[in-house]
């Protein structure tokens, strides 16, 4: 069983199509809390309000992290996807994370990104423009197999 983490932007449907993708691959998916208002709020709702933003979202962070270090830990994939719309300066730190403790990285952004992103993308194994060449990345890697178009 191929374990692989899925992090970064969560405002688009990109891990969805990565796992309806991968139906039929030995593979188990983990990520971060995607519902993003439990994300920014599970650390006063667990351990009490907080009068300042910065401490109200610092206790989310950390909260946060503790799932995201074990994810990140526990996979021998991590796919990190940078987003069009906001920055995800959490995705850069997921990255970086993997990287340090020697993860297979995939990074997973549009061909604007290229430049704001060349020093993650040389640190990853693979760079992909679509949710559907991960699923191709994984395949590959699970069963050697090329995609039906690269057969043609």
């Amino acid at each position: 069983m191929l374990k692989v983490y899925l992090s970064g932007e969560i405002h688009t449907d990109w891990r969805e199509r990565i796992v309806a993708g991968a139906k039929g691959l030995e593979v188990a998916f983990s990520s971060p809390v995607t519902d993003h208002d439990a994300s920014d709020d599970c650390g006063v709702a667990i351990l009490g309000a907080e009068d300042r933003k910065v401490w109200h979202d610092r206790k989310g962070a950390q909260i946060n992290a503790i799932r995201t270090r074990k994810g990140i830990e526990d996979a021998d994939v991590v796919v990190v996807r940078f987003g069009e719309k906001y920055k995800q300066w959490n995705a850069a730190f997921d990255a970086g994370y993997a990287a340090a403790l020697g993860k297979s990285l995939i990074v997973l952004h549009g061909p604007d990104h290229a430049h704001a992103l060349k020093e993650v993308d040389a640190a990853a194994l693979a760079v992909a423009e679509t949710p559907e060449q991960i699923v191709d990345v994984l395949r590959y890697v699970q069963t050697g197999a090329l995609p039906a178009a690269a057969d043609a």
